[in-house]
C-alpha cells in the first residue's frame, strides 16, 4: 500500500487517486494542468495550478466535502496518505 495519493486532471475534472480509489470531480475547463503541490493537510491541498489565459496561480482543493458526498469515512481514507504527488502521463 502507498502512503502517497497523486493529483492530476484530464479536460475539465480533476483527479485524486489513492490505492484504488480514483475520485473526480469537475474543475474549470481552463485548467491546464498542476504544477506543483505546495502543502497537504489531511484532505485540504495547496496546489499551483496553470490556467489557460491567466498563467500559474494558486489552488486550494478540500476533499473533505467531497468525500463526505461519497459516503466515504474521510479520516480512516485520508489518514495514510503522507504526501500528494502530481502525475501527467509523458
Amino acid at each position: 500500500m502507498n502512503d502517497y495519493a497523486i493529483l492530476t486532471s484530464e479536460g475539465e475534472y480533476t483527479i485524486f487517486e489513492f490505492n484504488k480509489d480514483r475520485i473526480k470531480f469537475a474543475t474549470s475547463d481552463r485548467l491546464k494542468r498542476y504544477t506543483k503541490i505546495m502543502e497537504w493537510d489531511h484532505g485540504y491541498i495547496v496546489v499551483n495550478a496553470e490556467y489557460k489565459g491567466v498563467g500559474e496561480v494558486e489552488e486550494y482543493i478540500d476533499l473533505v466535502p467531497i468525500l463526505e458526498n461519497l459516503y466515504y469515512d474521510v479520516d480512516k481514507f485520508l489518514e495514510p496518505i503522507k504526501e500528494v504527488r502530481i502525475e501527467y502521463a509523458s
